[in-house]
């Protein structure tokens, strides 16, 4: 069966990355991207002797959490396609605990129905093209096991979003084309149902979330933004013109700040559980 959900060829660059992006997002995604990976953790219902497959790890924070549950008799191996993000997981391997430099669209390394989950925080709307990864999912789990899903959802931008379109649709960055589909590739309730069903799994539960996070500055938004899209958000740009870019959008961003300087961005999440058939 063929899903008709329309998927962009389009990728992020994975050559953007740096090792203060890394470490920033290691220090960044501690209270965001970590707590939706925890409670996407618990809605997977992850127990003691599994073997699960964290996909686009990161750092390997939620990796480490997940190799606390399921103990000395299970497995948590993470992968991401950033060497300097892996470079940094490394830190946190031990004995159930593995991280290795790997891409969602090529996990033929990995034998077939070796896992009990698979899961995926805060990375499948960085896929363009979903139907490959989701069949190499299916591939590579138990009959009967766990798909969990937590990605941003398709909806409204954010007023920072629309903040940062503004801001780069002025001269001189106007000279330089963003890509035409946006960084990231979000899909609804029902593309999200369809693309499952036709990779070959049940779904048991897709749900969206409000989530609202945070930031102490703009300057921390900014960084935030260069960090959680490894080097995408200005990547576009010139390197002599990504500087005052990014002065600029921090500029503006003081205008959506609290009294206390605080910016809250408001967005939601699509949470999606699936069984493989």
């Amino acid at each position: 069966m063929e899903t008709s959900v329309t998927q962009s060829a389009e990728r992020p660059s994975l050559t953007q990355d740096s090792d203060a992006l890394a470490r920033d997002y290691d220090r960044v995604s501690v209270d965001r991207q970590f707590l939706s990976g925890k409670m996407l953790v618990r809605d997977l219902a992850i127990a003691a002797g599994e073997r699960v497959l964290d996909v686009g790890c990161g750092t390997g924070l939620l990796a480490q959490h997940i190799a606390d549950l399921v103990g000395p008799t299970g497995y948590a191996l993470g992968v991401d396609p950033l060497p300097l993000r892996i470079e940094l997981a490394q830190a946190k391997a031990r004995p159930n605990l593995q991280f290795k430099v790997a891409d969602a669209y090529d996990l033929s390394f990995l034998p077939v129905a070796d896992f009990d989950v698979v899961c995926l925080n805060a990375v499948f709307h960085w896929l363009p093209e979903k139907s490959g990864p989701l069949r190499e999912f299916a591939r590579v789990l138990k009959p009967g096991g766990r798909l969990g899903i937590s990605s941003g959802a398709k909806g409204p931008r954010t007023r920072f979003q629309e903040l940062v379109s503004a801001v780069l649709a002025r001269p001189p960055f106007n000279a330089y084309a963003r890509p035409p589909g946006g960084l990231t590739h979000r899909v609804d309730e029902p593309e999200m149902r369809q693309l499952l069903t036709a990779a070959g799994f049940a779904v048991k539960s897709i749900e969206a979330r409000k989530s609202v996070r945070a930031f102490a500055s703009p300057e921390l938004l900014v960084r935030y933004s260069e960090a959680s899209s490894f080097g995408n958000l200005l990547a576009h740009l010139p390197l002599e013109l990504r500087s005052s870019a990014r002065e600029l959008i921090a500029r503006e961003a003081a205008a959506l700040a609290a009294p206390d300087g605080t910016i809250s961005q408001s967005s939601r999440r699509m949470v999606a559980i699936a069984v493989r058939r």
